[in-house]
């Protein structure tokens, strides 16, 4: 068998064990629970109301900024490239890390004095810290590659401000829709964020999925929740793939961006830089209150981190740490071959396995654990079950990347071995797989970062003695006294270092993307 047909056939077997199978039992238990009896409650109404509130002012929000900050960084100025790399470090922290960074920041007991967990304000600025970076480095990478198109209009007398207005903008609408499309995907199935911050009155349609399993066993209930929530974010992901369609340029005249120099570039690094301190005062913070308690300087915290004993129900710090280490090599067993199988017969032209790829990007962590409980009952609390929904989690964003990667390899060199005899295998294993090395790095970083940091279907699937550090964090966060909010601040200083060292040490020499 040729390896491209190979390749599908194991993406189509682990897609119906894991997505295709469960997915469907929950439609056919929400639609016999019906979509009626959800939107007849006044509360739930309010849930889904907020949802597209929240996916819809975060992806404004996100669009509002991206344009005077894309309007800057489209110069080339000192620090420049390190401020583009600042704004996509959020994206590979754990949701729980900026959850608790925005507690000790604008909590309860926040350095900046106001409360503002239980509002929207603080949601917003959480979907902000995530989602700008990623829409910055989409609209960036669009303008970096019709330089020389913007270098023509300011020859022919165009300003600065009207070739921004008349050409930079249009060329790049096709990502600002993008980065646009994807806030919303991810902000209206945010859970993590809500979960900790938003109380009753700011939930999620994924917070309350989760509630009625854990709080009334509510099955269908839940069914249906995860049907209307999926409905939602299949129009909306249509809706986005048609628009970036339409609004998509080839890159035709790549060039560097133009310099901006003396005291107007340092103004302009000044006013970037100035803003993502202001964004991202809550991981300053989260760090500062790990070591801070109500009478100044306090190690409490972190001395709690090894005094913890391990118990069934809470283990220790040390214990978390080992589990997320381990489920996080298993998954990535699991995520590798999957994801460059995937990659590799899209590749070679199974273009309706690439629309196939795109479907676990609609299901939520939470949704998929509820589906797996329905229709694994003899597999409930094993590791089978968590791995799998690791691995679908990860695995599109292993396989995008290791994809671009492959797209921009030579054809010339894998004809010339076919043209001296090499068979397809051969070809995949002596030519192709070592000129994607650094591209599998890279990918494996990514995966990696994501699947430490995943909350929703741990939380759904994992048995209490396998608490992971997101786990640990939340029952920390749980419980009264300030021993445990400087421990759970600890754990969120650790499991963010966790997940940036494996991304770094992971990701070295190759380019995620």
């Amino acid at each position: 068998m040729r390896p491209s047909r190979l390749a599908t056939l194991l993406v189509l077997v682990f897609l119906a064990f894991a997505l295709f199978w469960p997915l469907g039992l929950v439609i056919g238990r929400g639609l016999g629970y019906g979509l009626g009896a959800v939107l007849a409650d006044p509360y739930l109404r309010g849930r889904l109301g907020w949802s597209l509130a929240f996916g819809a002012g975060s992806s404004l929000l996100v669009v509002l900024l991206a344009v005077p900050l894309v309007y800057l960084l489209r110069w080339r100025f000192p620090g420049r490239d390190a401020l583009v790399a600042l704004s996509m470090v959020p994206f590979v922290l754990p949701t729980l890390v900026v959850a608790t960074g925005l507690l000790a920041w604008a909590g309860p007991r926040g350095l900046l004095g106001v409360d503002l967990s239980g509002t929207p304000w603080i949601l917003y600025w959480g979907s902000l810290l995530y989602n700008l970076g990623m829409t910055l480095r989409l609209v960036l990478g669009v303008l970096g590659g019709h330089g020389r198109l913007v270098e023509a209009a300011r020859t022919l007398g165009a300003g600065s401000w009207r070739s921004f207005r008349r050409v930079e903008l249009p060329l790049a609408a096709g990502a600002l829709a993008a980065g646009a499309g994807l806030t919303f995907v991810y902000s209206f199935s945010s859970f993590g964020l809500p979960l900790i911050l938003g109380g009753p009155r700011y939930a999620t349609l994924e917070v309350e999925v989760y509630r009625a399993l854990l709080q009334r066993l509510a099955f269908g209930e839940a069914a249906a929740l995860i049907l209307l929530q999926t409905g939602v974010l299949a129009l909306v992901s249509l809706g986005y793939l048609y628009a970036q369609r339409r609004l998509a340029v080839r890159a035709a005249a790549p060039a560097p961006p133009p310099r901006l120099g003396g005291a107007r570039g340092w103004l302009a690094f000044a006013l970037v830089a100035g803003f993502f301190a202001l964004l991202y005062a809550p991981l300053w913070a989260l760090v500062l209150k790990s070591f801070w308690g109500p009478e100044g300087f306090s190690l409490a915290g972190w001395a709690a981190l090894g005094q913890a004993q391990a118990s069934y129900f809470a283990p220790s710090a040390g214990r978390a740490v080992y589990n997320t280490l381990r489920f996080t090599l298993l998954a990535l067993l699991v995520t590798a071959p999957l994801g460059l199988a995937y990659a590799y017969g899209v590749w070679k032209g199974a273009r309706g396995l690439d629309l196939l790829g795109f479907l676990p990007l609609l299901v939520s962590p939470v949704s998929l654990a509820v589906g797996y409980l329905l229709a694994y009952p003899g597999l409930r609390a094993s590791l089978v079950l968590l791995v799998t929904a690791y691995a679908l989690i990860a695995y599109p964003l292993f396989a995008r990347t290791v994809l671009a990667a492959m797209r921009r390899l030579p054809a010339n060199l894998a004809e010339a071995a076919r043209t001296l005899g090499a068979g397809p295998w051969r070809v995949l294993w002596r030519v192709e797989l070592p000129l994607l090395r650094p591209a599998l790095g890279a990918a494996a970083a990514l995966a990696a970062a994501v699947t430490i940091g995943e909350f929703g279907a741990t939380l759904v699937l994992a048995r209490p003695e396998w608490a992971t550090l997101t786990v640990a964090i939340y029952e920390r966060l749980g419980k009264p006294g300030i021993v445990n909010y400087q421990e759970a601040m600890a754990l969120s200083v650790v499991l963010g270092l966790l997940a940036g060292g494996v991304f770094w040490g992971l990701g070295r020499g190759g380019e995620v993307g």
